[in-house]
C-alpha cells in the first residue's frame, strides 16, 4: 500500500514568519485560452519539505548536492509525544536498527526533538530524520538542533502527515525538487507498506 504524508501545498502549514504559498493563474481554458497555466511563489521550507545543510550551514550541501539515495529507503517509524532526550533518541535508534532501517528515522506525535537527542541521531550517522513538526527541534529556538544535525549532513524532512500509522518499517520516498543551490525544498513523500 502506498500512503501520502505530504501536505497539500496551497492549504499547508507554514512556519510563523515564512510566506504563505500562492498561486496565480496565468491562462485559463474557461476564458478562451488555449491552456490552464498557473504560477506558483512559494517558500522553500513550506509545507512538506527537506532542509538541506546549506539551511544552516554556510558551506554545506545544498539540495541538488545531496544523493537521491538519501531520500529513498527503509525508514523506521516511531511515535513520540514530549521533549525526546538522548536516551529516547538510542532507543529509537536501537529499534531502527533491529528493524533494519537505520537509516531514516520519522518521528509521528507531538514529539521535540532536543539538543541532546539530535546529538545521538547525529553520532549513530542516520541519514535523513522526518517529523510531523514544521521544524525539527523546539519551534521557539530551533537552530541549535538544525545546526547539530545539519552539521553531521543528516538531512530533514519536515511538515510530513503520519495520521495513525503504526510503528515500524516502511519503505520512504521523499524526494525534493531539484532545486539548484537552495537551502530547502518542497517534496512529494509517501511511504510503501513492507
Amino acid at each position: 500500500m502506498i500512503i501520502d504524508i505530504s501536505q497539500e501545498v496551497f492549504s499547508c502549514q507554514v512556519y510563523p514568519g515564512d510566506p504563505a504559498p500562492e498561486k496565480q493563474r496565468l491562462l485559463s481554458v474557461a476564458d478562451g485560452d488555449p491552456c490552464n497555466l498557473t504560477a506558483l511563489s512559494m517558500c522553500a521550507h513550506n509545507g512538506t519539505h527537506v532542509d538541506a545543510p546549506f539551511h544552516f550551514i554556510n558551506d554545506g550541501k545544498t539540495v541538488d548536492q545531496i544523493p537521491l539515495s538519501v531520500f529513498a529507503g527503509p525508514a523506521y517509524l516511531t511515535r513520540q509525544s514530549g521533549n525526546l532526550s538522548a536516551g529516547n533518541a538510542e532507543e529509537i535508534c536501537i529499534r531502527a536498527a533491529g528493524a533494519n532501517a537505520m537509516d531514516r528515522i520519522l518521528i509521528a506525535g507531538d514529539a521535540v526533538v532536543t539538543a541532546e537527542a539530535a546529538a545521538v541521531f547525529a553520532q549513530r550517522n542516520i541519514r535523513l530524520l522526518g517529523v510531523e513538526s514544521q521544524s525539527v527541534g523546539p519551534l521557539h529556538a530551533p537552530a541549535e538542533v538544525h545546526r547539530i544535525l545539519l552539521g553531521a549532513e543528516v538531512v530533514l524532512l519536515e511538515g510530513i502527515r503520519l495520521g495513525q500509522l503504526e510503528d515500524g518499517r516502511y519503505f520512504l520516498c521523499c524526494a525534493p525538487l531539484n532545486l539548484a543551490g537552495c537551502d530547502g525544498a518542497p517534496c512529494r513523500a509517501f511511504l510503501i507498506s513492507e
